[in-house]
């Protein structure tokens, strides 16, 4: 048995995917409203009977707000493929790196799409 939790947090922000044909809409400047959800997993509970206090996932909306939000992604992150499925992989490690019960990340461009990066 696994105790889950997520949190979901918003950005705004900018992206070109670069690598794709002039014609495609997505190699043009554009952005979106970017929704993030970050789920960790225990066997256990801490000694508050907490996967993790939610509190602590505020570090997650510092680091967004701080460094992603209404910038150009290409730059923050330094890479021309600067796809959904990237930016999740990029809040993935960003998280696991400070809470280990980190199991996915989820990313949405869209009210109708989304990319998740669960090992």
């Amino acid at each position: 048995m696994m105790y889950r939790i997520a949190k979901e947090f918003h950005f705004s922000a900018s992206h070109q995917l670069l690598h794709l044909a002039e014609d495609h809409p997505c190699a043009r400047l554009h952005g979106h409203n970017y929704v993030v959800e970050v789920e960790l997993a225990s066997k256990e509970l801490n000694s508050d009977g907490f996967v993790r206090d939610y509190r602590e996932l505020g570090a997650l909306k510092d680091y967004i707000d701080g460094e992603l939000d209404h910038r150009h992604l290409n730059d923050v992150l330094g890479d021309d493929f600067v796809t959904a499925e990237l930016i999740a992989k990029h809040f993935y490690d960003w998280c696991k790196a400070r809470w280990p019960e980190t199991v996915a990340v989820r990313v949405s461009e869209t009210p109708k799409t989304w990319s998740e990066y669960r090992p």
